[in-house]
């Protein structure tokens, strides 16, 4: 079977992009899938071949390069939107077998077949719209403000377009999110598919292993107690309730923070509650275990979220060895 695959990035950095890579992983070495995958950047993908690429296996993943622009979100995400189309007519018009059906996790295309969600911006949006007015925030923060609102606005106009078309299949990540596309677009015909976590990655036994060396990496006291919290887009993942509790708590407990999102736009925050030196922002790594290994505990305080990945790794990683999983390590 060939199946288009369409994502704007892939790495083992990020819960979602870790998940397809697992996914397609499995399609094409267990099942002799052949993956066509349209990206911008992919990283750490077993046997990835590129466009070039001659290929004699039954199954196989073969990307082939988007473009990228250097702009703010709104503007990537357009040339994205389009530019994928684009490079996706011109490769598959070379191919003398077509692929059966376009996937795609979240909204890329106008054209896929079968989409997983993993975020409905409609009930999202209802959640954080009094933070977008601007009358309610810093003139200076009036531009951020503005840009995050014409990308929600984008975002829900496209989902009213493509989650409404009975043609394309839906798979909800969760029964959370199924709730959400039957509320705002009507959809009874979907199917719900967890997330599932590598159990020979995510272990307690693995975990404690690498405690000491991950604190020392970080410069922790074995006598601190950390809390930690993974994930993007930080005010969806309730970092500043978050922050606002660590202040009043006078237990003198240290939070790693791990996203892509500007510490600069908390550092206001983190002088007037006092937390200066007890949160510390962190880059994310394809060596996830390792943030969990540093922590004594995980806290996700999020205001909306459709599948708590890291949850799940934080309690696969404090588990004890896993009665039964399959040889894949997924259960």
């Amino acid at each position: 079977m060939q199946i288009v695959v369409v994502s704007p990035f892939l790495d083992r950095r990020h819960g979602t992009e870790r998940c397809i890579i697992e996914q397609i992983e499995r399609l094409s070495s267990k099942y002799g899938w052949r993956i066509h995958l349209f990206s911008q950047r992919v990283e750490n993908v077993n046997d990835l071949l590129t466009e070039n690429t001659k290929c004699t296996a039954t199954g196989f993943i073969r990307w082939y390069r988007v473009s990228d622009i250097p702009a703010p979100h709104l503007l990537k995400f357009l040339w994205w939107f389009f530019a994928n189309q684009a490079v996706r007519k011109s490769a598959l018009r070379r191919l003398e077998d077509r692929p059966l059906l376009v996937y795609s996790p979240g909204i890329n295309c106008l054209d896929a077949n079968a989409i997983t969600v993993h975020i409905v911006f409609h009930e999202f949006y209802a959640r954080v719209r009094g933070e977008l007015k601007l009358l309610k925030v810093p003139v200076s923060r009036w531009p951020v403000t503005l840009h995050r609102k014409m990308y929600y606005k984008l975002i829900m106009a496209l989902e009213r377009r493509i989650y409404t078309d009975p043609k394309v299949r839906l798979a909800a990540v969760s029964k959370l999110v199924s709730a959400q596309l039957e509320k705002h677009f009507g959809r009874t015909d979907l199917v719900v598919i967890p997330n599932a976590v590598d159990t020979v990655i995510f272990n307690s036994e693995a975990r404690l292993a690498r405690k000491s060396v991950s604190r020392q990496g970080l410069k922790l006291d074995d006598s601190d107690f950390v809390l930690l919290l993974i994930g993007n887009d930080w005010k969806k993942k309730g970092l500043d309730q978050l922050l606002r509790a660590l202040a009043i708590i006078e237990i003198p407990i240290q939070l790693l923070v791990v996203g892509k999102d500007d510490p600069g736009l908390y550092r206001p925050a983190l002088r007037q509650l006092r937390l200066d030196d007890r949160v510390r922002f962190l880059v994310p790594s394809a060596d996830v275990l390792s943030f969990y290994a540093a922590a004594d505990a995980y806290v996700a305080p999020s205001l909306e979220d459709a599948f708590g990945l890291p949850i799940l790794e934080a309690m696969a990683s404090n588990m004890g060895r896993p009665k039964a999983s399959s040889r894949d390590g997924a259960t």
